[in-house]
């Protein structure tokens, strides 16, 4: 019998194989359509430089068997709306969208919230509502399934509306099938972490039992936008190389390596060519594809590009994650450090640490850990995560921690190219440039903690100490001045004040 061969669309793999972008069972399917909505309405409002107000809502419809319930997830956004000629490819094409630009960007594929309206279609077969409005005149109204086989958005419904108010955002309503009840503490971690590491965002969810989740912004301050740049030659393969030259409408090549490469400027690219040993005035476009290949090797083998700048990066910075932490946990004590811009594989990355003692840190007799990558919170994997394999390595009681201690640690990376391990984006790969970097921000934050736990047990010393002095001192005066046959007992309060100063310098 002959073989039969065919081609399916994008949205059919992902129909087929849902469990790979995160959608494996119905708990954790409603997880992630919550997560990828909210970041899509994060990443929009911020995009305006506006403080993100986000509003969500789960409501129960009804039974869809043992395991499963049909819930409607209604999530809006004061974010920068869509414009009406993209809204159907926008929400029912799967690998469509605005975030394939070399920038940090929370969503990497064009592919989460379209994925959520997927999963809700072929668990239901409902339509997603869409309304969206750029702030001008009108809103516009869609309802829309996918084709499947085609990849392709079916426009179910248009209507267009006057915007009076001069509304702008988008609301995404649909239903999915899901499993609230397992889901709920994820759901809620992800909210209290999702406030922490963006405290300039109101957060409101409706649960399907009506009760409201409030998360308030405690700052309107937010981190600068990224820039798109250019790739770096070390992260360039020969896919890439001859792409950027079939576009390039240089036509020589010292042209086409100065303007197609970040931090590639007249001196280097004469410098490179020279050690390349490519005539500067040849046409890009007329190399073999050996020279292709030789040309990637060479840039990979030249020493003296200048590594990539951070501009194209977003990093909390360390007063909002500092802002954050105070805001959710309220700790008795918290260190910050914000890591020098590092690179692995050409992409640049900052990685961010924190470290939370006391307060509202809860005991679990092992450290929290919140993982963040491009203001993401990871929950899942935890033990799969190269943060925590470095926080497990580390000697803790050179720092006077041990586990049962209310401590919580916080590693943000932010990177054009977060590398995940896989397509659920759950936890990062064991990198070793990474690695490096979040060893050495943990233990910069560790010996701040190191020295306020040590300020702390000599303050605890100190205050037994004036305790004792001050308990038995009004005694020895008394009985010292009895002894003495004087009247009047000696003034104890200066012999505790220097007692006291003493031990302050001390």
């Amino acid at each position: 019998m002959a073989q039969t061969f065919e081609e399916i669309s994008a949205a059919d793999f992902f129909y087929r194989n849902r469990d790979i972008a995160g959608f494996t069972n119905p708990s954790r399917a409603i997880f992630a359509a919550v997560r990828e909505l909210v970041e899509n309405a994060l990443d929009a409002a911020e995009s305006l430089r506006m403080p993100p107000d986000v509003y969500i809502r789960l409501l129960f419809e009804g039974e869809a068997g043992k395991e499963a319930q049909i819930y409607r997830l209604r999530v809006e956004d004061n974010g920068i709306g869509v414009p009406p000629r993209h809204i159907p490819s926008a929400f029912a094409q799967v690998f469509f969208g605005s975030k394939y630009k070399l920038k940090q960007a929370r969503g990497t594929f064009g592919l989460g919230g379209k994925m959520a309206i997927l999963y809700g279609q072929i668990t239901t077969h409902q339509p997603v509502s869409i309304v969206s409005s750029t702030g001008r005149a009108r809103i516009y109204m869609y309802r829309l399934m996918i084709d499947i086989q085609r990849n392709r958005p079916l426009i179910l419904d248009r209507k267009v509306l006057i915007n009076k108010e001069g509304w702008r955002g988008t609301v995404v309503e649909f239903s999915l099938e899901g499993n609230y009840l397992r889901a709920m503490p994820k759901i809620l971690e992800y909210f209290k972490q999702t406030a922490l590491v963006n405290p300039y965002a109101n957060l409101t969810f409706v649960d399907p039992k009506g009760r409201l989740y409030k998360f308030t912004r405690v700052t309107e301050k937010m981190p600068d936008l990224p820039e798109e740049t250019l790739p770096h030659p070390y992260g360039v393969d020969v896919e890439l190389l001859q792409r950027l030259i079939q576009v390039t409408p240089y036509r020589n090549m010292f042209e086409f390596i100065k303007n197609s490469f970040h931090r590639v400027g007249e001196t280097t690219a004469h410098k490179f060519l020279e050690f390349s040993n490519i005539r500067p005035s040849k046409n890009p476009k007329k190399l073999s594809h050996e020279e292709i290949v030789r040309l990637m090797h060479m840039l990979k083998q030249y020493e003296e590009f200048l590594p990539p700048n951070a501009g194209c990066l977003s990093p909390l910075g360390e007063e909002l994650l500092k802002v954050g932490i105070m805001k959710e946990l309220k700790p008795e004590f918290v260190a910050v450090c914000q890591r020098r811009p590092a690179t692995y594989a050409g992409h640049p990355f900052i990685t961010e640490v924190a470290i939370a003692y006391g307060g509202e840190v809860p005991k679990k007799g092992d450290f929290i850990v919140c993982r963040f990558a491009n203001r993401i919170p990871l929950l899942y994997d935890e033990a799969s995560d190269v943060s925590v394999r470095v926080i497990k390595s580390m000697n803790w009681r050179r720092y006077k921690v041990t586990p049962d201690m209310p401590i919580a640690i916080f590693v943000h990376i932010c990177s054009t190219k977060i590398p995940y391990k896989t397509v659920g984006k759950e936890f990062i790969a064991d990198r070793p440039e990474v690695k490096k970097e979040i060893l050495n921000g943990i233990r910069e934050v560790a010996r701040k903690l190191r020295r306020f736990l040590t300020r702390r047990e000599h303050v605890d010393r100190e205050r037994k100490r004036m305790g004792i002095f001050s308990k038995y001192l009004p005694k020895i005066a008394r009985f010292s001045t009895e002894l003495a046959g004087e009247e009047k007992p000696p003034d104890i309060r200066k012999l505790i004040r220097s007692v006291k100063k003493f031990g302050e310098e001390v």
